[in-house]
């Protein structure tokens, strides 16, 4: 599973090295999630191309927002997923139903709403990633307040959308003892830890929003990454993304 892991990271580097995006790029922001389970064999290279596409961002013109969800359905198979929630498989469903799907699967990238595809498949991630980039998009900024425990969304040029904020761990790392990955010492990037809805936004119409972040306090509040979102209602095409980092 190593050196599978290396092949995708190095498959990735070599199809991205005539798109690298320079320091001076305007890059548009794009949404990747990752349905993935600690419980699914199949799951770790997919997590390793989500934090090769999160720490090199080769995809030119693209600013490359990721988000790591991790499914409930495979605890009951021998490891219980210390990240997972029924709220992420919920949000997988979404996604099937809209895509015609008979259910959700892991592991499953969904690039700005508007795509799927087996979550390891690094070229398909970079062709995806690219033509989202070139999509338009609404504004989405969200803003420190001074207060950690707080931040502000404002969001431009909206149609018809929902409104979302992610609060997510920029890294974890867990010791899997039982199950596919029995063994395996196994790393995550930008693991969510929540995902609300803060409301909603009509055509034409701006929204502003300050909003309490649900950390945890005895976490450094330097180890969480924000994300905000819209999102066209019906869990449809992300109209724009913003990211607040440490």
């Amino acid at each position: 599973m190593k050196g599978i892991a290396i092949a995708l990271v190095c498959g990735l580097t070599a199809a991205a090295q005539a798109g690298w995006a320079s320091d001076g790029d305007k890059r548009v922001p794009v949404l990747v999630e990752l349905f993935t389970s600690e419980g699914c064999s199949s799951c770790p290279p997919a997590d390793v191309l989500l934090e090769s596409l999160d720490r090199t961002q080769p995809v030119a013109g693209a600013e490359i927002v990721v988000l790591s969800e991790h499914v409930d359905y495979w605890n009951q198979i021998g490891w219980t997923d210390p990240f997972s929630s029924p709220r992420y498989s919920q949000r997988q469903q979404g996604y099937a139903k809209r895509f015609g799907l008979d259910g959700g699967y892991t592991p499953q990238m969904v690039v700005d709403g508007g795509t799927e595809f087996v979550g390891s498949d690094g070229r398909r991630a970079l062709s995806d990633i690219g033509k989202a980039a070139r999509a338009p998009k609404a504004t989405v900024r969200i803003s420190p307040t001074g207060n950690p425990s707080r931040a502000r969304v404002d969001v431009e040029g909206a149609v018809n959308g929902d409104v979302f904020v992610a609060v997510a761990l920029n890294e974890a790392v867990s010791q899997v003892m039982r199950g596919e990955n029995k063994g395996r010492k196994l790393s995550h990037v930008a693991v969510v830890q929540s995902l609300i809805q803060i409301g909603k936004v009509s055509s034409g119409a701006s929204f502003s929003k300050e909003i309490d972040l649900p950390t945890d306090k005895n976490v450094d509040p330097h180890k969480y990454r924000i994300a905000a979102f819209v999102q066209e209602r019906g869990q449809g095409r992300v109209l724009g993304t913003a990211l607040l980092r440490p």
